[in-house]
């Protein structure tokens, strides 16, 4: 389904992306990414830092940010710029829940812009990267 700029409104809510991150991802992550800081890989290099566990890379949760709205805006949209801020720890084996909502429609030189706030919720709703994706659709 195509996502027009006519189809979203201020307050419009970006379909929610659900994650399941695993430990084999985050090494999977890390390989890719060339990121090899300890904490995201080796318990016992995580538990020395006092974390309770390896945690989810922020780099990755940022992927999924920008997942999300490629996922939402489809092939006829296009990602204009992608933000993000790391606010809080997440752990391998709990959800994370990706999500947004229109903040800002408009139109700048021929374009159809469209603004969005985008975050990432662990299973207490708190959020724990939180940033912006600005749009353009057709």
């Amino acid at each position: 389904m195509a996502l027009y700029f006519e189809d979203v409104q201020v307050g419009t809510q970006v379909t929610p992306l659900v994650k399941h991150p695993t430990t084999r991802q985050l090494v999977m992550w890390a390989g890719a990414s060339r990121d090899f800081v300890e904490q995201h890989y080796d318990k016992d290099n995580a538990m020395d830092r006092g974390l309770p566990g390896v945690i989810v890379h922020g780099a990755l949760k940022a992927s999924w940010l920008g997942q999300l709205i490629t996922d939402w805006i489809g092939t006829n949209g296009i990602l204009k710029e992608l933000k993000c801020r790391y606010r809080g720890i997440d752990y391998p084996g709990t959800e994370i829940t990706c999500r947004g909502k229109v903040i800002k429609k408009y139109i700048e030189d021929g374009e159809h812009l469209i603004v969005c706030e985008i975050w990432t919720e662990n299973s207490k709703g708190e959020q724990t990267t939180t940033g912006s994706a600005t749009i353009a659709l057709p």
